[in-house]
C-alpha cells in the first residue's frame, strides 16, 4: 500500500505530477492534508504522517519517507519506465546526482536567494544562484531534457521552482525554453486541475 500526502500549491505538486505523468493513479492512495504556509495561513495536520508537518510525504506499507528527490527516487524504482533510467545504469548514476543536487544544492540556493541571505560560508558550501545557472545551462545543453533525449522525473523535480515563481527564472534562452515545456506537460495540467478541486474541499 502506497499513501500519499498532499497539500495543494507545495512541493508535494511535483509528485502529484510525477504520479499523473506514470500514469500510476490507481496505485497511489492520495490524502489532502493542510501545512502551515509562508504568510501564516494554513496548520499541522495531525493526520499527515511527516515528521515536520510538511509535504510530501509518502508512506509504503508503514515506512515514512521523505523529501521529493526521495519520493521521486523511490517511486521510479517502484514503477520502473521512461521517467528514470534502470537501476545500476551509468545513466541511473546521472539520474540520482541531479536528484541530489537539486535537494543539497539548488533548492536551499534559491532559498537564500528569495530570502535576501548572502554569506561567504553558504557561497563556499552551497555556491550562488549563478552557478545553479550555469549548471543547469550545461546540462540542457546536450538536452532537450536534463538526461539528454527523455523527460524524466529529474525534469519534473528541477523546473519546480521556476514554474511557481516565474520571476526567478533566469534570463537564458535554453532554461526559459525548457521550463516552459516542462509546464506544458499535459499530466502538471491535469495534476494542475486536480488541484483546483483540491483547494475547494480543503477550503469547504
Amino acid at each position: 500500500m502506497l499513501t500519499f500526502f498532499h497539500s495543494p500549491n507545495s512541493r508535494s505538486t511535483a509528485i502529484l505530477s510525477l504520479i499523473e505523468e506514470m500514469g500510476v493513479q490507481d496505485r497511489v492512495e492520495r490524502r489532502l492534508v493542510s501545512i502551515p504556509r509562508v504568510d501564516g495561513t494554513g496548520k499541522v495536520d495531525p493526520a499527515n504522517p511527516h515528521p515536520e508537518g510538511k509535504v510530501p510525504c509518502l508512506v509504503h506499507e508503514g515506512q515514512v519517507i521523505t523529501e521529493r528527490g526521495a519520493i521521486m527516487i523511490h517511486l521510479t524504482t517502484l514503477f520502473p519506465g521512461k521517467l528514470a533510467p534502470q537501476v545500476g545504469t551509468p545513466e541511473w548514476g546521472k539520474f540520482v546526482s541531479w536528484m541530489n543536487w537539486y535537494q543539497g544544492v539548488m533548492e536551499p540556493v534559491l532559498i537564500c536567494k528569495a530570502a535576501g541571505i548572502e554569506h561567504p560560508y553558504l557561497f563556499a558550501g552551497l555556491r550562488g544562484h549563478d552557478e545553479v545557472v550555469a549548471r543547469l545551462r550545461a546540462g540542457l545543453e546536450t538536452g532537450p531534457w536534463i538526461m539528454g533525449e527523455e523527460f524524466t522525473a529529474a525534469d519534473i523535480l528541477l523546473h519546480s521552482p521556476y514554474a511557481w515563481f516565474r520571476d526567478f527564472t533566469p534570463d537564458e534562452p535554453l532554461i526559459e525554453d525548457w521550463v516552459a515545456r516542462c509546464m506544458a506537460r499535459p499530466a502538471r495540467e491535469r495534476a494542475l486541475e486536480k488541484e483546483t478541486a483540491m483547494t475547494a474541499k480543503l477550503a469547504a
